[in-house]
């Protein structure tokens, strides 16, 4: 096998997600090029990737809102980069119908995407020759490894491997100051996902008790009027600035401890290997959570809004030297 491309459209949380499959199909198959194909607003997030090696994108989402005859052209010169190589194998791992145009554009006798009932959108059924097996029993992320594997023709073995490498940033939001930074991601797509207000003050006091800056991202100006409100409450702490994608994860990429809801750049956190805590209050922790012993938690049930001793007992959690609690084992053991 020389080269395969890998579909994952949308959106920073999903792709960050995916991005293991690629460092799963370099080790079965040592020299394969791996090519990633995504919606232009995401790709930076791929080129962090060290171990994609072409990434092929388009102003899909843009597109779609204005309709612009200058990003018309540039779709329609993303298709000949795309059409550039004949691929061993077309693996779609989102399962909608730009993804599966995507695929079916591309040079490729075996075009594999996930089965009817598992697809975003059924109708992207149309671009494949082969299809995938049932949905394995175990996350989304996980899954889609498992699926991959499946396609390819190898098991999944060991924990997700992300290999990020980001830009090194010309200077943080939070200077020079020398304490640990803790970010809370309050700000989330949906208001069903947010986590309250008061919940997020009470956390953000614990967290300066403990010696903790705290620093609170925002992306809409409800965001950051929402941000200013939870740092009122709080002793030292920041509402930051205005911030690229880049910028924010460089920001993280800084940081001791990340907390927020079901949201892209927390996961993102996740795969920066950050000690992160995840609150879930209507998305699936089971189907779309991050786990990790010690470094990474996922607290809530997706039904309920989780209590601030939940929270409070999670920063604690990835905050456990392991070390010690394997020393303790051992003595309870003797």
């Amino acid at each position: 096998m020389k080269r395969v491309l890998i579909v994952k459209v949308t959106s920073l949380g999903d792709i960050v997600q995916a991005l293991p499959v690629v460092a799963d199909i370099k080790r079965a198959y040592p020299g394969v090029q791996v090519d990633w194909a995504a919606d232009e607003a995401f790709a930076e997030v791929v080129h962090w990737s060290e171990s994609v090696d072409r990434v092929l994108c388009a102003p899909l989402r843009r597109f779609k809102k204005a309709r612009r005859w200058a990003d018309f052209k540039a779709i329609w010169a993303s298709i000949a980069e795309l059409r550039a190589y004949r691929y061993d194998f077309i693996i779609d791992i989102h399962g909608v119908y730009k993804s599966a145009i995507i695929a079916f554009l591309a040079r490729s006798s075996k075009r594999i995407g996930y089965q009817s009932q598992d697809l975003g959108e059924r109708g992207a059924a149309f671009a494949y020759t082969g299809r995938f097996g049932p949905r394995p029993q175990c996350n989304a992320w996980h899954g889609m490894r498992i699926s991959t594997g499946e396609a390819l023709g190898y098991e999944v073995e060991g924990p997700a491997i992300y290999n990020l490498r980001l830009p090194e940033p010309a200077s943080l939001p939070f200077g020079s100051n020398s304490a640990p930074v803790a970010a809370l991601f309050h700000a989330t797509s949906k208001d069903d996902k947010k986590w309250p207000l008061t919940h997020w003050a009470e956390v953000g006091r614990e967290l300066a008790q403990r010696g903790f800056h705290v620093v609170l991202p925002w992306g809409s100006e409800g965001e950051r009027a929402e941000a200013e409100q939870i740092a009122s409450q709080v002793p030292g702490a920041a509402v930051l600035p205005k911030m690229s994608v880049t910028e924010i994860a460089q920001m993280i990429d800084a940081c001791a401890l990340v907390i927020g809801t079901d949201t892209g750049f927390v996961h993102l956190a996740h795969a920066l290997q950050k000690r992160t805590v995840m609150i879930f209050v209507a998305t699936s922790p089971s189907h779309c959570g991050i786990e990790s012993p010690f470094r990474s938690i996922s607290i809530g049930d997706g039904q309920s809004v989780p209590p601030v001793s939940a929270a409070l007992e999670a920063i604690d959690y990835v905050h456990t030297d392991p070390h010690a609690v394997s020393m303790q084992s051992g003595s309870a053991a003797a």
